[in-house]
């Protein structure tokens, strides 16, 4: 699970097993944040509608926009303009594309998790230092 800021850059990085939903661990990937400042805006595909992690999110400040399920069944909560920030996404998926040059990360040899997580801190660090410098 990662989180990238405004321009792409990774903000948060998160290692869990394959079972949970991706809702359940946007709180532990918020608190692991690398910097200090707190997102405003946290942009989600349709698997993020969720009342429970809008309230959650509110709870530190954060707008939480993601394009409502085709099964919804209580009101909408969003707007055509909210949305149109989800246009945003692929910023996201490019991180996703720059972890997976490493073939570490792309080809999982590692068996302990720790050693996982150590390699992508690495990764993450690596893209950080290029863009930057």
């Amino acid at each position: 699970m990662a989180i990238a800021d405004k321009s792409g850059l990774p903000v948060s990085i998160v290692l869990a097993a394959a079972n949970p939903h991706e809702v359940r661990l946007v709180e532990a990937t918020i608190t692991q944040r690398f910097t200090r400042k707190v997102p405003r805006v946290l942009i989600g595909d349709r698997a993020y509608d969720s009342d429970k992690l809008d309230g959650l999110l509110r709870k530190h400040r954060i707008r939480l926009v993601a394009p409502h399920k085709l099964n919804r069944v209580k009101k909408t909560t969003q707007d055509g303009r909210e949305l149109k920030r989800y246009r945003r996404r692929w910023k996201i998926e490019r991180l996703n594309a720059w972890l997976k040059n490493y073939r570490k990360l792309n080809i999982r040899y590692e068996r302990k998790g720790i050693n996982f997580l150590n390699f992508a801190y690495l990764a993450v660090m690596l893209i950080l230092l290029r863009n930057y410098f």
